[in-house]
């Protein structure tokens, strides 16, 4: 049975089909970035949560980027039949080098074949002026390119705890920056935060908004092997939320979304392997069809609770 969720939320498989008039599909690349809060010039250690692993666990680290999307491009094409594809530079932060290795990096993948965008998921503080104009200038060549900047929480007291590295002006300016060139920008909401509740989320989503996107990911918080927040977690100090708690708040938030914003993400896995807390976000379909359900049981649907914003 098919889920009902296409109905019910815009996301980015419909987005891009409707555009393209195909299936297009997402390769993740590992192209062997660092990111300034591990290497000393913001911080050390990077974000409490973060093992990168759990967010790209079978990007291939150690291969050029052509040889990865070759890869990505086999299984997709005979997973899906999709001969249409986006490179995402997942891992890590992805503008986070001289803009002549940037553009180096984005035009080998840009050169491969079916490839004909760009994802670049990166921090707020990592995004000058002649990174947004590389962007841009592909962008008006017809490419289809995303800035994806992870903002996580709008609340700097959050952002301090978990070590982030930057606060919530960065990301308004970098938000204002990106789009004053055309640029397409989705932005990563965690909710689950520690100290933060479904409030906090439903506030982060209104300054969002009211900025301008294009583009939203949800991920729960989940705890993986080899973080600070593994240490609280096992020393009590951080709670993992439950599946349905998680499920109402991201069911909220689509509810107070304006319909053409893109859903590029409503749950975020992390391997067994490495995942710690809680079980549930192991089972990313759980999670998918739970919030469809939900959703569909209130007989409502993306943009049905815009007033919830004001």
């Amino acid at each position: 049975m098919s889920s009902p969720l296409p109905q019910l939320v815009n996301t980015l498989g419909q987005d891009l089909k409707r555009r393209h008039g195909q299936r297009v599909h997402k390769i993740a690349i590992h192209a062997g970035f660092t990111c300034p809060n591990r290497d000393g010039s913001k911080g050390r250690g990077g974000c409490t949560f973060c093992n990168n692993n759990s967010f790209s666990p079978h990007a291939r680290q150690g291969r050029s980027v052509a040889e990865q999307i070759a890869a990505g491009r086999s299984v997709i094409r005979r997973r899906t039949g999709a001969e249409r594809f986006i490179a995402y530079f997942q891992a890590y932060t992805n503008t986070y080098a001289d803009v002549d290795q940037l553009a180096r990096l984005y035009r080998e993948a840009l050169e491969a074949p079916g490839v004909i965008g760009l994802s670049i998921g990166t921090r707020p503080d990592c995004v000058p002026p002649p990174v947004l104009d590389l962007l841009a200038a592909h962008q008006e060549q017809g490419r289809e390119i995303w800035l994806e900047l992870g903002l996580q929480s709008s609340f700097d007291e959050t952002l301090q705890r978990v070590n982030r590295g930057h606060g919530f002006t960065e990301y308004a300016e970098a938000v204002r920056a990106a789009r004053a060139r055309g640029l397409r920008v989705c932005t990563h909401l965690i909710i689950g935060l520690p100290g933060e509740t479904a409030q906090h989320a439903m506030t982060t989503l209104k300054r969002v908004i009211d900025l301008g996107v294009d583009g939203l990911k949800l991920h729960p918080l989940h705890v993986v092997k080899g973080t600070r927040l593994a240490n609280q977690w096992r020393h009590g100090e951080y709670q993992p939320w439950s599946l349905a708690r998680y499920i109402e708040t991201a069911a909220d938030l689509i509810e107070a979304t304006p319909p053409e914003v893109v859903y590029h993400r409503l749950t975020g896995t992390a391997s067994p392997s490495i995942l710690l807390a809680p079980a549930w976000c192991a089972r990313k379909w759980q999670v998918i069809d739970g919030i469809a359900n939900l959703l569909q049981q209130r007989g409502s649907r993306q943009g049905n609770r815009l007033d919830t914003l004001h």
